[in-house]
């Protein structure tokens, strides 16, 4: 039987992944601990972990003190702003040791944010962000510091320099050029309005993370080690592997799966790249093929409900929603994304002539069910209460200790060593996550205090000129560009503060602005020059990372128009009527399908569309006649379903017609 853990399938070539580079990059990016630190880390994260709950549930530490939040605040950031500190080595000299300087920060940390946390109400009801004692001020331009640095350690070096000028902007803010120019604060004011006021480092960011994504990243990490990954991906062969081009279809079942949980592009393509890639590859795609699929299907799993990693959170705050409007907007984009991607990869298999994995080589159906089913039900139970109960905040706790509660039951139950290794897992998560969040804060904070996030807005609609469609290219591009080197979560709170606004004022839906940014700060992941997902993939596959990202860059091509399409007509995020939606649905899957299989060269049905010139031309006739199915009806452009389908039907006719024509095309 296949399996994650087992070495029943053979490598299908001699090319393999060393088996060490995934640990000697967590060594580089991870601090490895003494049993000391360990115990440490243990120590905070249980602590960050009480906190919340106490606070979630409103347990007043069971002896009805309630505390207020931003005295939680001040507490849960400085545990985890330690965390950071421990976590994340400053340099490269100190991979295995927490230096003394480390030590010192942690001590600065635990005393300044007891300080706070201690005049948590009179910071509130004196309204220190504006007034504060000197001490207050001295602490505030050192917690600044702080901030900046876990960021760094947290984010990278792109991170630092961002969220280091724009939380400095207020200090130059009246020495730049008229259109970016606002009034200057003297760095004082600006220190304590970051660190006392409740729209910088304890803005959006972090009381989202703090109360509300939490328990969801403890769920997600608690669902991978008590083997709910192993349990996708045999659930994903045992229903796929079978099929024309199996394993690829595998990857994009379980890695959307795993996606969804993890939220991290990179870390899915290190979960389920190891298994799925030497698997595509024995019944004969190209490693660089291979490699992109796993970058698509992994990336795909960012934005695929119901967990979507912390941004859907974000965006509900933002947008003043709940959660479940946000993710049941999500579902059609990423459905029609997914599907794109397997339409491209059955057209693949169709055409090369690739078989599916022999049955008796893959697990079945009843066995992994009967080894995994309390994943299945903890997801319902997860689901109902987000849906039926709507209780977003407190059931990703109870969804936890039920996966654990029942998981101790059966023969994959924890060891004493194995929740230590959960625990510590956890913790590098939050410190990780806290470290950037509160950074990114900053940004917040500094566009705020000078009020120039509407200034930009304006510039921005000044500059399009008034047209919606050179407004959207613009937001396309930046959003890419500042999806370079950031996490998706980071980037798009960026974005929803400077770019949102601008497509709101051009009269654009605003949850379809959100998801527009989102999704284009995203494909960094699988777009060169960058393309990180699809460079991780490159190394597990042993492939060139170049070839591998314009692979990926080709395959995920649909997601490329989809953010414009819902643009376009929000239709596509289940807005509309209930016939608009299923017009808008209906047409786009079909029109998903024929540009899956211009970009492949096959249609299912019909066969290999040719090759040459005449075969480009009836590929890009195809392609434009999936376009313009895809495009929905009315919204911005208010194209009536007529025309696009007259239109669509005339490229269809004519590429068919073309290819019927001459001698027969014939595969290769």
């Amino acid at each position: 039987m296949l399996t994650p853990t087992s070495n029943s399938t053979p490598p299908p070539t001699t090319e393999h992944q060393d088996p060490g580079a995934e640990a000697k990059d967590q060594k580089v990016r991870y601090r490895t601990l003494s049993p000391k630190w360990r115990s440490t880390m243990a120590a905070l994260t249980a602590s960050s972990i009480l906190l919340a709950i106490n606070q979630i549930f409103n347990l007043g530490f069971f002896v009805d003190y309630v505390m207020l939040d931003s005295r939680y605040m001040y507490l849960i950031t400085g545990v985890m702003l330690c965390m950071v500190f421990i976590t994340f080595p400053g340099s490269k000299h100190s991979p295995t040791h927490v230096p003394w300087y480390d030590l010192a920060i942690m001590m600065a940390i635990g005393l300044i944010f007891s300080y706070f946390a201690f005049n948590a109400e009179r910071i509130v009801l004196e309204a220190w962000e504006y007034a504060s004692p000197t001490i207050g001020i001295w602490l505030a331009l050192v917690t600044w510091v702080i901030v900046l640095e876990a960021g760094r350690r947290a984010g990278g070096w792109p991170v630092f320099i961002i969220v280091a000028i724009f939380s400095l902007y207020p200090t130059f803010a009246d020495r730049l050029p008229g259109v970016i120019a606002a009034l200057s604060i003297p760095i004082q004011e600006v220190a304590i309005f970051h660190v006392m006021g409740e729209e910088s480092l304890f803005g959006i960011p972090m009381r989202v993370f703090a109360q509300l994504v939490f328990g969801f990243l403890i769920f997600g990490v608690t669902l991978q080690f008590t083997g709910g990954g192993p349990f996708f991906i045999n659930l994903s062969f045992a229903l796929l592997g079978h099929l024309r081009g199996g394993p690829a279809k595998v990857s994009i079942f379980s890695s959307g799966l795993m996606g969804s949980m993890s939220g991290g592009p990179i870390s899915n393509v290190l979960t389920t790249g190891p298994l799925s890639i030497p698997a595509m590859r024995r019944i004969g795609f190209t490693k660089e093929y291979a490699a992109g699929i796993e970058a698509c299907a992994s990336t795909g799993g960012v934005f695929m409900p119901p967990i979507m990693g912390a941004t859907a959170f974000v965006m509900a705050s933002f947008l003043n929603i709940s959660y479940l409007t946000v993710a049941v907007a999500a579902i059609v984009p990423s459905v029609l994304y997914f599907f794109g991607l397997y339409m491209q990869i059955d057209a693949y298999a169709a055409r090369e002539k690739l078989p599916g994995l022999p049955r008796e080589e893959l697990p079945k159906v009843g066995q992994v069910f009967k080894d995994g089913w309390y994943f299945i039900a903890v997801f319902a139970a997860l689901i109902w209460m987000l849906v039926y109960l709507q209780r977003e905040a407190v059931a990703p706790f109870y969804a936890t200790g039920l996966l654990l509660v029942i998981n101790q039951l059966t023969k994959h139950r924890l060891s004493f060593e194995k929740l230590m290794e959960l625990v510590a897992s956890i913790g590098k998560l939050l410190a990780e996550l806290a470290g950037i969040l509160a950074a990114i804060g900053l940004i917040i904070g500094g566009l705020a205090v000078t009020g120039i996030a509407g200034t930009i807005a304006n510039d921005l609609v000044y500059l399009a000129g008034d047209n919606v469609l050179v407004l959207l290219f613009m937001g396309a591009l930046t959003s890419f560009i500042l999806g370079i080197g950031m996490t998706v979560t980071a980037a798009y709170i960026f974005l929803a503060i400077v770019l949102v606004p601008a497509l709101t004022s051009a009269g654009l839906d605003p949850l379809a602005s959100h998801m527009f940014v989102m999704y284009w700060g995203m494909l960094s992941f699988i777009t060169p020059p960058v393309a990180l997902a699809a460079f991780t993939a490159a190394s597990v596959a042993n492939a060139s990372p170049m070839r591998v990202g314009f692979e990926a860059m080709r395959l995920g091509t649909i997601i490329y128009f989809v953010p414009f399409f819902f643009v376009f007509n929000p239709a596509l995020l289940l807005q509309g009527s209930a016939w608009e939606n299923l017009q808008a649905i209906s047409t786009a899957i079909v029109g998903v399908a024929l540009v899956a299989a211009a970009l492949q060269s096959y249609l299912v049905g019909v066969g290999h569309l040719g090759r040459g010139v005449k075969g480009a031309i009836i590929r890009a006739l195809i392609g434009l006649s999936g376009l313009t199915l895809a495009l929905p009806a009315g919204g911005l452009f208010g194209f009536s379903q007529i025309l696009l389908l007259g239109l669509a039907l005339v490229f269809f006719g004519v590429a068919m017609g073309l290819r019927q024509s001459g001698k027969p095309v014939t595969p290769p």
